[in-house]
């Protein structure tokens, strides 16, 4: 019984039950040009989440800025065409408000949109998205509507 085995049956992780066939024949450990050398390689269909969402632009920035010297990385970013999502809660009031400033112009400036997602937090998106509250989600004009 390897080490790590008896440590996790110590702790009553597994059972112990004093043999060893916990290991399969796929765990098997195989050497340079044994038949199985291919078992840990990975398929090349299959493709890194973050490879796989740059290519489609399904991206969302999440920045929070120290002061406003940091605006400058969200200009970038939405100039990219990137959804940033702006956290301002661990700004001063001033800086935050500077922020704030230059994010409306920056929206206003290529059409964007600029959204309260809560206190000091802001959403800055792209004109070619559409972001959806409950209400747009459901269809209707708001709770009360009833059709």
């Amino acid at each position: 019984m390897g080490s790590v085995r008896r440590a996790s049956a110590w702790l009553g992780l597994v059972d112990d039950n004093g043999d060893e066939s916990y290991y399969d024949e796929e765990y098997a450990d195989y050497g340079e040009g044994s038949e199985r050398a291919d078992t840990w390689v990975t398929d090349p269909r299959v493709r890194v989440a973050t490879e796989a969402a740059e290519e489609q632009g399904r991206r969302i920035a999440t920045v929070t800025p120290d002061g406003f010297r940091d605006a400058r990385g969200i200009g970038e970013l939405f100039r990219a065409g990137v959804p940033v999502i702006v956290n301002l809660t661990g700004m001063e009031p001033t800086d935050a408000k500077r922020v704030v400033d230059f994010a409306a112009g920056l929206t206003f400036g290529l059409r964007g949109s600029i959204e309260r997602v809560a206190t000091r937090v802001f959403l800055l998106t792209p004109a070619d998205y559409m972001v959806m509250n409950a209400d747009t989600a459901r269809g209707g004009d708001g709770f009360f509507n009833q059709n």
